[in-house]
């Protein structure tokens, strides 16, 4: 180890005042031209930079509680759609059970009627076919009436007698 400290003079704990001098010269001359060139840009970035993230916390806040608006106003409309659906249907079912109802009660008037047609058209029929019925036996028993009693009344009183006959009858 002597020989380390001779020949160089020194070694790794020996201490040169001189070379500390320059490197602490060098030190300070480079810490004074960093502080004026390097450190400003670096430290206008880093703010720029902040004011950046800043900014865009910012717009990202902003952007979350209008995205929360819009969710909430689509919710709202979404309720509003859904109650003025269930209205509508609501009122559809109203409408079409109304015209429902209206038209089985038309159906059942119209039956009615052609049932009330049908009884007069049937009750008509029958009077015109008591009527013929009557005339015709009015006829027949006038023709053997007449054959019978050839000479003894005439047609008029042989048909006032036959439809007192009849109107007898139908009366019992």
């Amino acid at each position: 180890m002597t020989l380390l400290l001779a020949a160089g003079g020194g070694g790794i704990l020996s201490f040169n005042p001189g070379f500390a001098i320059w490197i602490l010269i060098s030190m300070i001359f480079f810490i004074l031209v960093m502080m004026k060139y390097a450190v400003p840009p670096i430290m206008a970035a880093l703010v720029a930079r902040e004011a950046k993230i800043k900014d865009s916390l910012e717009s990202a806040e902003k952007a979350l509680a209008e995205a929360e608006k819009v969710s909430k106003d689509n919710q709202k409309a979404l309720r509003e759609a859904e109650a003025k659906a269930q209205q509508i249907r609501k009122k559809a079912k109203e409408e079409a059970d109304l015209l429902r109802a209206d038209l089985i009660a038309k159906a059942k008037d119209d039956a009615n009627q052609i049932v009330e047609q049908a009884k007069a058209s049937i009750e008509q029929e029958k009077k015109q076919a008591l009527t013929e019925l009557r005339q015709e036996v009015a006829r027949l028993a006038i023709k053997s009436a007449s054959m019978i009693i050839d000479s003894e009344l005439d047609n008029d009183k042989n048909s006032k007698l036959v439809n007192n006959f009849i109107d007898d009858l139908s009366k019992n």
